[in-house]
């Protein structure tokens, strides 16, 4: 028997087979999990259907997160499909490449809106669409990817870092609304991952080292232990865990000069 036997999820924000959500997706999957994948745009649309495609039963659906009518789609869809969610997993962040390669303080306008609207907002607006479908769950989670860069100024994370802290805000109201109805919120901070996404910080490579240098285990995280913190928090095991943040960075944030 599997932890997650008989359970249903959805995981937004799987890109290739390095991305944190496809390691997250894995865990789920091997406990028991049945899961919806989705993908944004044509280019990722064969990807995501690959890797969907070695997991048991797993659906696929178009969705972009900063449009009220597909995200209104895609739960329509999972709800016929599906009938129920027990856990929503949000690995989606985006900022524009002149947002991450300049300072903060040059930041425009439409930059910081459309960081704050992809990374942090679509959190609230993909959960609160989710919410029929969590409360048929008889323990339902919601799960989002933040870092260390929403609380410590991390070179080149700049308008990310922001998007970030805001991203880890909402998990603590959405917890505070959701839990009176037994839905439980967290996040998970994880150390730097190479994954496609973190090529677009300047100095992603020195920040890896830097990482592995001074973090008590002396090493970057593994994608395998990221996933098994989901695997965590979406289990019984965390039922009383939530508007949380949890630190997967091999120790790195204890850690003074």
């Amino acid at each position: 028997m599997g932890l997650l036997d008989g359970k249903r999820g959805i995981v937004f924000g799987v890109a290739n087979k390095r991305s944190i959500a496809w390691a997250i997706a894995q865990a789920l999957s091997g406990a028991g999990m049945r899961l919806a994948f989705t993908y944004q745009g044509e280019r990722l649309k064969e990807n995501v259907e690959e890797l969907a495609a070695t997991l048991p039963g797993s659906l696929v659906y178009p969705c972009d997160v900063s449009s009220d009518g597909e995200v209104a789609a895609v739960f329509a869809s999972v709800g016929r499909d599906l009938e129920r969610l027990d856990t929503l997993v949000h690995s989606v962040g985006f900022a524009r490449r002149e947002d991450l390669e300049g300072t903060f303080v040059t930041t425009e306008r439409e930059g910081f809106r459309v960081a704050h609207d992809v990374s942090a907002y679509s959190l609230v607006g993909l959960t609160r669409a989710a919410l029929p479908l969590l409360e048929r769950s008889d323990g339902p989670s919601v799960l989002a990817m933040t870092y260390l860069g929403s609380e410590r100024v991390a070179a080149g994370y700049n308008v990310m870092g922001v998007a970030k802290a805001s991203l880890e805000a909402a998990v603590r109201y959405l917890a505070a609304d959701l839990g009176p109805r037994g839905i439980r919120v967290n996040a998970i901070s994880a150390g730097p991952v190479n994954t496609l996404a973190a090529r677009g910080i300047r100095g992603f490579t020195d920040m890896l080292k830097h990482h592995a240098d001074r973090a008590p285990l002396r090493r970057n995280v593994e994608l395998r232990e990221i996933g098994d913190t989901a695997l965590f928090l979406a289990s019984r095991m965390a039922s009383g865990i939530t508007g949380e943040v949890i630190y997967v960075d091999c120790g790195y944030r204890i850690m003074a000069v």
